[in-house]
């Protein structure tokens, strides 16, 4: 275990310089060694890293001279594609904030993300720009397509980007999923995306030149901006850029390219695993590692897709506010399924009690975090910034237990508790305990009220294709597994589970759905 920390430890300081540099510089540097290397494709076009660097120079000409100043917070509306990296990286250029948003955004989040954010532009495809101009009537709007627009090959080149020095100043916004309510604009800083890549990435996983990155999570999240964005131009990867996950164009591009790297969330590598059983194809070509993030990953899943495809899936922990990663498994040395592996190095973690003790190994407590990628703070909210970032330290709200190794397991959050008769659940433990069978594909349990027991758990289950479920079954299932106290109070055989794109379970979706039924 101390050889494993030690490896890690070493490889992080050695490239640690290297990656962590403003986006210009970044790209110059990519540019001047391969040129012609493949920066990002998508279904419509590809862009080397010499073709890179330049255009998004002429992006952020563009809005430096279309009065976009430092700081000012200009609105990503595109869906995954080139032209986002293109944008998104031309912002930064150009000494702005980039407040990405869901290509799927209904008018009203639309319209409170723009406005909390106070943002001054917007890229948005032709189509859109309507539903733009409607959330805000003075914002500057930028049609952008294929490469082509007033910001693209026609963008201006008179004056080149700002290309700011100041890597701890704002960067990106970005909105928290929305699990339990109104989202929050976190924001952060190029330095500490970048100290992901330099501390995680490419230490752990291994993130190189020589990957081929396929990419089907939404880069408005912090997990595919860092990883499938800012990390490939810092190690001159390439990566391939689907639209939005689908199983069989995942399949698709997996058996025409050459990946060799797959992030992804749970939800997905079910998916991929379901697939590939009906096929009876047990293979992922050219693919070296998995890597899941955004939700927890079921140990059982876990140990199954890697013994039917033969390729190892890391498990790890990060959130909006802590510019994506916290810990990460290893592919090398030991791992404890079910756990989302150690922390980065260089990143201090604590879990503490309700009077903020440090508990004992294996005791349940809050997930404290401290380190480089700690976000700056809410944008316009210093009460929840206030709450959330105490003497240096991030409170994550997530209920969590380090063991005697430091491997770290995620139990639930701490508003999520379920309180009955005054013992604790973690509605986590429970939907572990429900995916360990066989016929279930996906679950979610929430707390709902009881008149002498104060709350009860409530399951919501998918079956698998094929395969026949009931609340008989899987409550004889749960007592097999958990306390009596944990087992739920109800099952639900549901057609489908609220998820954030970042898979994520929105549990307050379901209460509705209770309270309505």
């Amino acid at each position: 275990m101390k050889s494993q920390k030690k490896h890690v430890l070493g490889r992080t300081l050695m490239i640690i310089t290297d990656l962590i540099a403003p986006i210009g510089e970044l790209l110059r540097r990519q540019a001047a060694e391969r040129p012609q290397a493949l920066a990002f494709r998508d279904k419509d076009r590809s862009v080397t890293y010499g073709e890179l660097a330049e255009r998004t120079a002429r992006i952020a000409s563009y809005l430096q001279a279309n009065g976009v100043g430092p700081g000012d917070r200009v609105a990503i509306h595109l869906p995954n594609s080139v032209d986002w990296v293109e944008a998104c990286l031309g912002i930064v250029r150009a000494g702005a904030v980039a407040v990405p948003m869901s290509f799927d955004a209904t008018t009203e989040e639309i319209t409170y993300r723009i406005k909390d954010a106070q943002c001054v532009a917007a890229f948005g495809r032709p189509q859109r720009l309507d539903l733009l101009r409607e959330a805000s009537p003075a914002i500057h709007v930028i049609a952008f397509e294929n490469g082509e627009g007033e910001a693209g090959a026609e963008g201006s080149a008179g004056q080149p980007p700002r290309d700011p020095l100041d890597m701890e100043r704002p960067a990106f916004i970005i909105y928290t999923s929305g699990t339990t309510g109104r989202a929050k604009g976190v924001v952060l800083s190029l330095q500490g995306m970048l100290w992901v890549t330099a501390a995680c990435w490419a230490p752990i996983a291994g993130l190189s030149a020589d990957d081929y990155v396929l990419n089907s999570l939404p880069l408005y999240h912090s997990y595919a901006l860092n990883l499938a964005v800012v990390s490939i131009v810092a190690t001159g990867a390439s990566e391939y850029l689907m639209e939005s996950f689908s199983t069989s164009r995942l399949a698709e591009v997996l058996a025409n390219e050459p990946i060799t790297l797959l992030p992804g969330v749970p939800t997905v590598f079910h998916y991929m695993l379901e697939r590939a059983k009906e096929e009876g194809r047990r293979t992922l070509s050219n693919v070296r590692i998995c890597l899941s993030a955004g939700a927890v990953l079921p140990g059982p899943l876990n140990q199954e897709f890697e013994s039917w495809f033969g390729v190892k899936l890391l498990d790890g922990y990060g959130i909006t506010e802590t510019s994506t990663m916290v810990t990460l498994n290893s592919p090398r040395g030991s791992r404890i399924m079910g756990s989302c592996g150690l922390p980065l190095p260089g990143l201090a973690t604590r879990v503490i009690d309700l009077y903020g003790r440090d508990v004992e190994p294996g005791s349940e407590g809050e997930l404290i975090v401290r380190g480089p990628n700690v976000m700056l703070g809410y944008h316009n909210n210093p009460e929840a910034t206030a709450s959330a970032l105490r003497d240096g330290w991030y409170h994550t709200g997530d209920l969590a237990r380090l063991d005697r190794f430091g491997f770290l397991s995620i139990t639930g959050r701490l508003k999520e508790i379920i309180i009955r008769g005054g013992q604790n659940i973690a509605p986590a433990e429970v939907e572990e305990a429900i995916f360990a069978h066989e016929s279930v594909l996906d679950c979610a349990v929430v707390g709902i009220p009881h008149k002498f027991l104060g709350e009860v758990p409530v399951a919501f289950i998918i079956p698998r294709d094929g395969h026949q479920l009931d609340e008989a079954v899987i409550l004889a299932h749960c007592q097999a597994r958990l306390s009596s106290y944990k087992i739920p109070h109800v099952v639900h055989v549901v057609a489908e589970i609220p998820r954030t794109a970042s898979g994520k379970i929105q549990r307050f979706k379901l209460k509705e759905l209770l309270r309505e039924a």
